[in-house]
This record gives C-alpha cells, sequence and structure tokens, in this order.
C-alpha cells in the first residue's frame, strides 16, 4: 500500500485521559505523543470537531523531507478511541494508511519495538475500537510491555504504572519509540522496521 506525500500524517498516541492514568503502562502512546509534541515546539489543544486534544505540525527535516502531522491524543477512555480517531481522519482529510496508533503490546517483552501495518488488534481495546470505526490498514507503532507477573490479571497489570525497575529506562525508550515514528512518517515502514523492530 503506497502512502499519498502530500496528505497529513495523523499520530494517535493511545491511552486514558486523566492524571491518575498518565504513569500507566497502557499510556505509553500517550508519552510519546507528549515528547513528539515537545520535539515540534508546541502544546496540545482541544480539538474543534472531535473529542481529542490535537498538535499540527511538521516532522523531519527542513524540505521536502518533511511531513505534516497532526499529532493526537483522544480524551475518551481507551475502549472508545476510535470515534475520535475516525473523526479527525474525516475533519483532516487524512488516508487510512497515514494513520499511527502508538500503543502499549503484552505479547513483546518489556522496551521492544515492532512496527507494522494492519493486522488484528490481539485482545488491545484501543485497536479494537480504531479497527471497529475505520477498519484495519493502519500502522502500528508497538511498544513492549511484557506480561504480567504471576497471577496478575492483565487489566490490572496495564493499569498499573510502569515499576521502579521500568522507569530506570524508560525514558530512553519513549525517545526511541518518537524515532520510529519520525523515521516512519519520513522514510516509509519498511526503513523503519529494519531500524526499530528491534
Amino acid at each position: 500500500m503506497t502512502t499519498d506525500v502530500t496528505a497529513p500524517w495523523l499520530i494517535v498516541g493511545l491511552g486514558n485521559p486523566g492524571p491518575g492514568y498518565a504513569a500507566n503502562r497502557h499510556n505509553v502512546g500517550f508519552m510519546v505523543a507528549d515528547l513528539l509534541a515537545g520535539r515540534i515546539g508546541g502544546s496540545f489543544k482541544r480539538a474543534q470537531k472531535a473529542q481529542a486534544q490535537v498538535l499540527e505540525g511538521r516532522v523531519g527535516p527542513m524540505g521536502p523531507g518533511s511531513r505534516r502531522v497532526v499529532l493526537a491524543k483522544p480524551l475518551s477512555f481507551m475502549n472508545l478511541s476510535g470515534g475520535p480517531v475516525a473523526g479527525l481522519r474525516d475533519f483532516y482529510k487524512v488516508p487510512t494508511a497515514n494513520i499511527v496508533a502508538i500503543h502499549d503490546e503484552l505479547d513483546i517483552d518489556y522496551g521492544t519495538l515492532r512496527l507494522k501495518l494492519g493486522g488484528g488488534d490481539n485482545g488491545h481495546n484501543g485497536l479494537k475500537s480504531m479497527t471497529k470505526s475505520m477498519g484495519p490498514d493502519y500502522h502500528r507503532v508497538r511498544f513492549g510491555i511484557g506480561r504480567p507477573p504471576g497471577r496478575m490479571q492483565v487489566a490490572d497489570f496495564v493499569l498499573k504504572d510502569f515499576s521502579s525497575v521500568e522507569r530506570k529506562e524508560l525514558d530512553f525508550l519513549v525517545d526511541r519509540a518518537a524515532d520510529a515514528v519520525e523515521c516512519l512518517v519520513t522514510e516509509g515502514l519498511e526503513r523503519a522496521q529494519s531500524a526499530y523492530n528491534s
């Protein structure tokens, strides 16, 4: 699937809104989006047409290599992310192939990245909602959080903060995930996969 180089990209960090969720494993998508916002040099504002915070800007080197992006964090809870994302897609006229979801992934070791286009939701409620709203053919930047220890329920695990051991590396790993998003948008999926699919 080819992407339209003139169309904007919609980069969506998935998470739950509110300070009580901010440091949860499930909110790593928001963490990456916040770092990207800092790199763009702007702050999120409430979207007029969708239940989301957005920031418009450019990523990549100045000139023809840069890409116009809309960075977004849905203000709905994770399992209702699809509605706000579809609303932004329609408002900004973004092809589905130019949408990137940044999310936590249970089936990958902590800190490992996997980039892909399309596929299933693997039980992730944010992806499930997005796919229901607009089909599966969007990009995913999957940030590994590993499996819950012992008999801990998945829901309890993803809604807990990163452990103190994990937090020692978290800033570096979030920075690397932001690099991967920028590479995906400016250089394409294959280049980003070869560089970041660790």
